[in-house]
């Protein structure tokens, strides 16, 4: 656990984020981040990287364009999206599990308009490149996302790899899947059920919120559980990218126990 406290003001910050580095978990069908030093201390005295990769790897927003045609880019949300009074709530999910508007109704005085709202369904401890972090996860179900539209809110994060169930995805049978084609049959070998037929939609949660601009952060981590049930501030600015479909982003939460932050006026001294 780590809290970082500004010895003038009393500020507590805690790291939400997961790291991003070389190795990176990556989600099954997207390309491998690559990291490397063009030059190095040995031979140049001096360091420098360069990386490819996609912007939807460790903590990411997504911004409305990502599966909206027409609709903001990351540099165009408003800045005031990205910080901000919200709270954590907590969900612990096990395998395949949704969180669903009835899960909600007991957060209904606690989740208010215009918060940012962070979901620990305790499934970031499991954040590996592994086949159960991705294909096992719990999700958003779109009554669930309805719920968070109804109440106003301006943004949601999940510690999960996305907003959606894994089989709603395009890790089971839907377009440009399946990216983990044993998914589907494991999940019907257990539940005896259809994927398909459970899960008919291709990232309807997803899609519902990003199309009433409550852009979203998957990945959701870091020390999440210190702050899980708690009102705080939350900070996760972007780059000024106003074409990007994502952004990685450093995820903190901010809380003032001595009750004394004040913020300056921004106005000049005479």
């Amino acid at each position: 656990m780590t809290i970082r406290t500004e010895p003038e003001t009393g500020i507590q910050y805690v790291e939400l984020s997961h790291p991003w580095h070389h190795n990176q978990p990556v989600l099954p069908g997207l390309d491998e981040l690559i990291l490397y030093r063009s030059v190095n201390h040995a031979k140049h005295g001096v360091m420098s990287q360069k990386f490819k990769t996609t912007f939807h790897t460790s903590t990411h927003v997504n911004a409305p364009i990502h599966l909206v045609s027409g609709a903001k880019g990351v540099g165009e949300i408003p800045l005031d999206t990205f910080f901000g009074t919200g709270v954590v709530l907590s969900i612990p999910k096990e395998k395949w599990a949704l969180i669903t508007a009835k899960d909600l109704q007991a957060f209904d005085d606690v989740v208010q308009a215009d918060d940012i709202v962070l979901i620990n369904t305790t499934w970031h401890k499991r954040y590996a490149d592994s086949q159960d972090y991705f294909g096992h996860a719990p999700g958003l179900s779109q009554d669930a996302a309805q719920w968070f539209v109804d109440k106003g809110i301006k943004m949601l994060g999940v510690d999960t790899p996305q907003v959606d169930h894994p089989l709603a995805t395009s890790l089971g049978e839907h377009r440009n899947g399946p990216t983990m084609k044993r998914l589907t049959p494991e999940y019907e070998r257990e539940t005896n059920r259809k994927a398909k037929e459970d899960f008919p939609d291709w990232l309807p949660a997803h899609k519902l919120l990003l199309a009433n601009d409550i852009p979203t952060i998957e990945n959701v981590g870091g020390d999440l559980d210190v702050v899980t049930t708690k009102r705080c501030t939350f900070h996760a600015m972007p780059w000024r990218w106003n074409e990007g479909d994502a952004c990685v982003v450093r995820l903190m939460a901010l809380m003032d126990p001595t009750g004394n932050y004040n913020i300056e006026s921004g106005q000049a001294e005479e």
